[in-house]
């Protein structure tokens, strides 16, 4: 089993992509990894200072809350999973610049299924797989 405050800024990164976008194409993949930077990027103490603080913060990806169905996937994912392997390299390029920001700098996203209060007012500025991206939302 994983313990998420056992693992470093690219595991917890790919793990939260994993949660979040397996089902998605690399694009897909990428930009909730660029979500992430960015919230990290903004410097505001309410996102999270690191990766992690980001990832693991109550409520934002649901991936990690208790009684989330994918929070037990998580908590059992091999490390050595091709898909988790893949979503890894994307974590890694993600934060190491290698990928261009195909989010616009976006700090908020959802599925296409939900409607957010806090998206009230506002237009994505992308559209990529089944999540629409924000760039306009404190």
């Amino acid at each position: 089993m994983v313990y998420p405050e056992t693992l470093d800024d690219v595991d917890v990164l790919a793990h939260t992509v994993y949660g979040e976008a397996l089902g998605e194409s690399p694009e897909g993949q990428i930009a909730v990894a660029w979500v992430i930077r960015n919230r990290v990027a903004k410097g505001r103490n309410y996102l999270g200072k690191t990766i992690k603080d980001v990832c693991l913060k109550p409520y934002q990806f649901s991936c990690w809350n208790l009684g989330d169905a994918n929070r037990q996937k998580l908590l059992n994912l091999q490390i050595d999973d091709k898909s988790y392997l893949k979503i890894r390299k994307i974590a890694e390029q993600v934060l190491n610049g290698a990928l261009p920001d195909n989010t616009k700098g976006s700090i908020h996203y959802h599925a296409n299924t939900i409607k957010p209060d806090w998206k009230k007012g506002k237009a994505p500025v992308v559209t990529i797989g089944n999540h629409l991206f924000y760039n306009d939302i404190d």
